[in-house]
């Protein structure tokens, strides 16, 4: 019988191959800290030929593996369950960029590249990558595309999904699958590069991609507006869209319950108003051409003169109630600060109840009174920060205990879960918008899924994985 640990030592270096505990430890712990499991080994292969002999070793003793890239889930989707049974499959040392190609607007990686890594090399070619959020300086491109991250640009540029031509992917056998096209038309049959994308590891190993570049923009403008009430905001969002031929690049929701964390938690950060208000939106729009960001000899740029006039409009409707306008990037980099900042800001404040929601556009207000009313019935004193990507629907929904009462909420904790997740359903969203599904919504895929889409992806799961070595007890209820 086949010894793994064995084989791949006698396969590898002692730098590919990590069996001694501490040298595992960052490996087999997530990101936020609350999940710590056990391996086998930790493998670190250098390019894709390395990787398919891993899987066809893992294969061949139906060995666990569980793929990693920056280990930056905070869905439980990056780590071993605590069997000891798994290895986990590091992706950290294929970082190379293989090509940017500023004629054909692509750029192939590899999938340990970090995803700050890639927006500096091509910025430096006046390119542009526009995938982005707070994680940019260790995350890396093969987690990106297996959990299909959103971020802050998804309202113009969409998520990972809708950023990547194409693929090279290796299968729980070993096989190598290429699809690692710059093709934007291919259409040849089922699109096997979409089957991989937020498949969570759990389907095969993405090892390289191909991703869309697009223009790096000459001038930026942003601000924080107040806005009385969601529905305001989006109104406000729709005239931006409108007045900027779609040059909307972000729309981020920020309540009053995320600025008083601020204040408590992140006194780094500059809140832009002297009074904090109840509701306001971070819009930032931007410009490629230079009729649109060569300044005027005002100093005005045409695209910070453009939002301004929407902004003004938005006051004589109602629509703005106050605004701060970025006068320099120092400036735009404080708001986005902040911004970025958030999930360490919000675990920071303590015990929560914490969700990645997405929801129809104009079911956002709606979704939000609605849980404010249940909340009040289930425990009073609840408190809901409903902050998010208000552009593309996205809430990063957490719900807070009354002061002094966090073992009261969380004793509520799976009362409070259902009613979200029975909320979400009824207006017609999703119970998982941009982070995955990992461990940490198993229960939601198993009762909330579809179910009949749920039993077509385990079928899917079966046949492509038949030996369930592929990340095991993540995405897919067993």
């Amino acid at each position: 019988m086949i010894d793994i640990i064995t084989e791949l030592k006698s396969q590898f270096d002692s730098a590919t191959v990590l069996t001694d505990d501490q040298d595992m430890a960052k490996y087999i712990t997530d990101w936020p800290g609350t999940m710590t499991g056990r391996a086998l080994a930790v493998v670190r292969p250098t390019n894709t030929t390395d990787v398919a002999a891993v899987m066809k070793l893992a294969f061949e003793t139906a060995t666990p593996v569980v793929p990693q890239s920056g280990n930056t889930s905070v869905a439980g989707g990056s780590v071993p369950d605590d069997s000891g049974t798994a290895i986990v499959l590091s992706l950290e040392r294929m970082n190379k960029i293989r090509d940017v190609s500023p004629s054909a607007m692509t750029m192939t990686v590899e999938a340990g590249c970090v995803l700050e890594t890639l927006h500096q090399t091509v910025e430096a070619q006046d390119l542009f990558f526009p995938l982005n959020f707070g994680a940019k300086g260790s995350c890396m491109i093969g987690g990106n595309l297996a959990t299909n991250a959103g971020g802050q640009n998804v309202v113009r540029y969409g998520n990972t999904r809708e950023l990547c031509l194409g693929i090279e992917a290796v299968m729980p056998d070993g096989r190598i699958v290429n699809l690692l096209s710059g093709l934007r038309k291919d259409n040849t049959g089922y699109d096997l590069r979409d089957l991989f994308i937020g498949s969570e590891g759990t389907l095969g190993i993405i090892t390289v991609a191909t991703m869309k570049l697009f223009h790096l923009p000459k001038a930026r403008a942003t601000t924080f507006a107040v806005v009385p009430d969601i529905s305001r905001g989006l109104e406000l969002l729709n005239r931006a869209q409108a007045e900027t031929g779609g040059a909307v690049e972000a729309f981020e929701l920020i309540p009053r319950v995320f600025l008083e964390m601020v204040q408590k938690y992140g006194p780094q950060h500059t809140i832009p108003f002297k009074e904090i208000p109840e509701l306001c939106v971070l819009i930032e729009i931007a410009a490629t051409s230079d009729a649109e960001s060569i300044a005027s000899e005002g100093g005005a740029t045409p695209v910070s003169e453009k939002l301004e006039k929407i902004l003004e409009a938005g006051f004589e409707d109602g629509s703005v109630l106050d605004a701060v306008i970025a006068s320099s990037e120092a400036q735009r980099r404080e708001m986005w600060d902040m911004r970025e900042g958030a999930l360490e800001i919000v675990t920071a404040a303590g015990a929560r109840i914490g969700f990645d929601i997405s929801l129809p556009l104009d079911q956002v207000h709606a979704f939000v009174d609605e849980m404010t009313r249940q909340s009040e019935a289930i425990l009073p004193g609840l408190r809901m920060c409903h902050m998010g990507h208000l552009g593309d629907g996205n809430l990063h929904y957490s719900i807070y205990p009354p002061e002094g009462q966090a073992d009261e909420m969380m004793a509520k904790a799976d009362e409070i879960k259902a009613a979200v997740y029975a909320a979400i359903g009824d207006f017609g969203g999703s119970f998982s918008a941009e982070h995955g599904i990992g461990t940490s919504k198993l229960y939601a895929m198993t009762n909330y899924k579809d179910p009949v889409a749920l039993a077509v992806m385990l079928q899917i799961k079966a046949t492509l994985d038949p030996k369930g070595i592929m990340n095991p007890g993540k995405l897919l209820p067993q």
